[in-house]
């Protein structure tokens, strides 16, 4: 007669939760559990608006005539910190020229957009003015059930 071997099973190390304390995996786990959350397509609203809106407001940033700050909330970082960069260049060649900033009179074309994956939008708006035609391309991302703007190229 053979008497049955009980089974042992072992939780993974995986599913244990997360480390506390003040190490680096801790800090890690930390940093991931606040950082921006990505989120779906479809619980987000239509991008479209945010587009044309955000295109007039970064024309009109880099003409001198609207404060960075106002789109502080729909841009992320490193977008934040290249439209400043950008505008501080514009601010010196206006004042190199000896130009005051007047806000420019432009149209906002119907936006191309496409959706490469889940949660992301890219979009070209064709802005046109009396003197030229520019295109303006943004990335938006869906982070933390809205809609930041992670890559913005004026060409």
């Amino acid at each position: 007669m053979t008497v049955a071997q009980p089974i042992i099973v072992q939780e993974p190390a995986a599913a244990a939760a997360p480390p506390r304390g003040r190490g680096a995996r801790a800090r890690i786990a930390h940093e991931e559990f606040f950082d921006y959350q990505p989120t779906s397509t479809v619980d987000l609203p239509d991008p479209r608006p945010l587009v044309e809106n955000l295109t007039r407001c970064v024309i009109e940033i880099l003409a001198g005539a609207r404060e960075l700050e106002q789109v502080a909330r729909w841009v992320t970082d490193d977008v934040y910190r290249t439209l400043l960069s950008r505008a501080s260049i514009s601010a010196r060649a206006r004042a190199a020229r000896g130009a005051r900033a007047i806000r420019p009179t432009f149209s906002v074309g119907t936006p191309r957009i496409s959706e490469p994956r889940d949660g992301v939008v890219e979009a070209v708006v064709i802005v046109t003015s009396r003197a030229r035609a520019r295109a303006v391309a943004i990335r938006l991302e869906g982070l933390d059930r809205r809609w930041r703007a992670s890559a913005i190229s004026v060409l």
